[in-house]
């Protein structure tokens, strides 16, 4: 049943798409069956969830931190992270630099804005980003592009202003600061998002089945 729902989705989305399958709270059996049916990208959003994961499942894998990432939790993810989406402050980057030093790599990363209407969502606003990317000094930290999770609304005019919003500033960037990855677009508003400019998106339910 994965492989087939992985099968007829992505044959919805257009080739530039990259597709994280949003795998937190499901087994290791049903992340297996995606994997064997070519999915390589795989999204966690809790560090010891994704530890245990990680430790369990084949190496080729490409595992994406999209949840609140805490400081202190860093150093567990550190060796083997292929994409943090979370980068919400400019202390999280500072402790993520150090942990890839420790590490002996480079950590790519993608920073999150907060573009939804809605105090609960995490991430830093425009100002802050500009001021991240006037002082950058990081080497151990790559900054592919930014992240951003609309407001959970029926309006989806709102949910397009969101997007569209973060996709100009994401141009305004783009080519001075070599960004490849413009993250947006969960399971309910991927189309939007896609349609707005977003070139990976975040979807489990349409792959895995309702959350457990």
């Amino acid at each position: 049943m994965i492989a087939d729902n992985l099968s007829s989705f992505r044959s919805t989305l257009p080739d530039y798409v990259t597709l994280v399958a949003v795998s937190k709270t499901k087994p290791i059996e049903d992340l297996l069956e995606a994997y064997q049916a070519g999915q390589l990208d795989f999204g966690e959003n809790k560090v010891q969830e994704l530890c245990v994961k990680a430790e369990a499942l084949p190496k080729d894998i490409r595992w994406h931190m999209i949840g609140h990432l805490q400081r202190n939790k860093v150093k567990y993810i550190a060796p083997f992270v292929g994409l943090i989406h979370s980068v919400d402050s400019t202390r999280l980057l500072n402790e993520i630099n150090k942990q890839g030093a420790k590490n002996n790599r480079i950590i790519d990363c993608l920073l999150q804005i907060r573009i939804a209407d809605e105090s609960t969502k995490f991430g830093m606003d425009y100002d802050e980003v500009e001021n991240i990317l006037q002082n950058l000094s990081f080497t151990n930290v790559r900054i592919k592009g930014l992240m951003g999770m609309a407001s959970f609304t029926d309006d989806q005019n709102q949910i397009r202003i969101e997007f569209e919003g973060l996709h100009a500033f994401y141009q305004k960037h783009q080519l001075a600061q070599q960004w490849d990855t413009l993250s947006m677009g969960m399971s309910g508003d991927y189309v939007l998002a896609i349609d707005c400019g977003s070139n990976m998106i975040r979807v489990g339910s349409r792959i895995f089945g309702a959350r457990n």
